[in-house]
């Protein structure tokens, strides 16, 4: 058993039980369980927050995804851009709406897309371009927009590790035709079970996007479109509510934990996250580099600390997707990264002492393996 675990669910359910046991009692208590006043009430609120017109909720991040580029009309024939550093979910939703994802290499800094590789990939069936927020990070996002424009492509943000990020003072879901979110547990805004939304500045997206969630409805029981059963439900989006509530001040805790590893981290032969003036992350993971990634790995484990490796083998590369035809080193940058890449524990309950100790612990490793 970690004594600092990666993430600790455990935590943020004891400093807010009181107010999720209140939502989740209102929740039952009312007899209503899906899509009614709490999933419009979460969709106004977290539209609000982002400061987009619309949000509506759906079942996991992953269908998320899979809607956004059906509400685009995005299917068979088409082509979506994105990157192969990512949950694999995203590819799995492109491939769903029958689209077919083609990836570019990652920026070995930010490791979220490598702008300057958009437009070679850009071919007659380009319909979109999907840059993922990856570790809580923004991507390059004008440059994005503006060759957007200049070839006619939807962009959409794969947001589901950046809730409440900001590009340029600009949250990020507000940038694009359309945005993801998940609400996994581990996320900056978790829902104690499965749970995602699509935002969109564009009504007619969201129109469609509600007709999309339950069978294409418009009215109960006559579907217009054809569409899926990807409703988020009363008691998550509750449960959401309450936790929206305190995003900005996990969020801002996030960011100082994440000083103090930089601090405390400086003077080692690691690779650090980098912070740029125009953009405000929200550090969902931590991540170091290192060529000696697993022997570190071991070490923190044997002292009680908990790791993880997001993500240890890209999506081009693993075995359902090699059909996609991406030879080995074809994206030089991605495949480099996933064998040094490792997540140190980060979650906004994290004390500034466990920061200490799992930084003691890899100066420690650090010194016995110099040379």
């Amino acid at each position: 058993m970690m004594t600092i675990p990666l993430v600790d669910l455990r935590a943020e359910y004891e400093l807010l039980r009181s107010e999720l046991e209140a939502a989740t009692s209102r929740v039952l208590a009312s007899g209503w369980y899906i899509l009614g006043q709490e999933v419009a009430a979460f969709e106004e609120e977290f539209a609000g927050y982002l400061g987009v017109a619309h949000a509506v909720g759906v079942a996991s991040g992953t269908d998320a995804v899979l809607l956004a580029c059906r509400a685009l009309e995005i299917g068979p024939g088409d082509e979506v851009i994105t990157v192969s550093h990512t949950a694999v979910a995203t590819v799995t939703a492109i491939e769903l709406s029958g689209a077919r994802p083609v990836f570019v290499d990652i920026d070995p800094v930010t490791y979220t897309m490598d702008v300057s590789q958009v437009e070679a990939a850009i071919t007659s069936r380009t319909k979109a371009v999907m840059p993922v927020h990856l570790y809580g990070r923004p991507a390059e996002m004008d440059t994005l927009l503006a060759l957007a424009r200049q070839h006619n492509l939807f962009v959409i943000e794969d947001c589901a590790q950046a809730h409440g990020a900001r590009y340029k003072g600009k949250r990020v879901g507000m940038l694009g035709d359309a945005a993801a979110f998940s609400f996994y547990p581990t996320k900056n805004l978790g829902a104690v079970g499965d749970g995602g939304a699509v935002v969109t500045n564009n009504p007619a997206v969201a129109d469609r996007l509600k007709m999309l969630r339950q069978y294409g409805w418009q009215q109960r029981y006559i579907s217009d479109i054809a569409g899926y059963n990807s409703r988020l439900d009363e008691l998550q989006a509750a449960l959401l509510r309450v936790k929206l509530r305190h995003l900005d001040s996990f969020n801002a805790d996030r960011r100082h934990l994440a000083e103090r590893y930089l601090q405390q981290l400086a003077q080692l032969p690691l690779i650090l996250p980098t912070a740029e003036p125009d953009c405000e992350p929200v550090f969902h993971l931590f991540v170091i580099q290192t060529e000696q990634r697993d022997g570190l790995r071991t070490y923190l484990a044997e002292q009680g600390i908990g790791t993880a490796v997001h993500y240890p083998v890209p999506v081009h590369r693993q075995p359902a997707y090699h059909r996609l035809g991406y030879e080995v080193g074809s994206l030089p940058v991605t495949e480099g990264v996933c064998g040094q890449i490792l997540s140190l524990p980060m979650h906004p309950h994290l004390s500034e002492a466990e920061v200490e100790k799992v930084s003691q612990a890899v100066r420690d490793w650090v010194v016995k393996h110099k040379g």
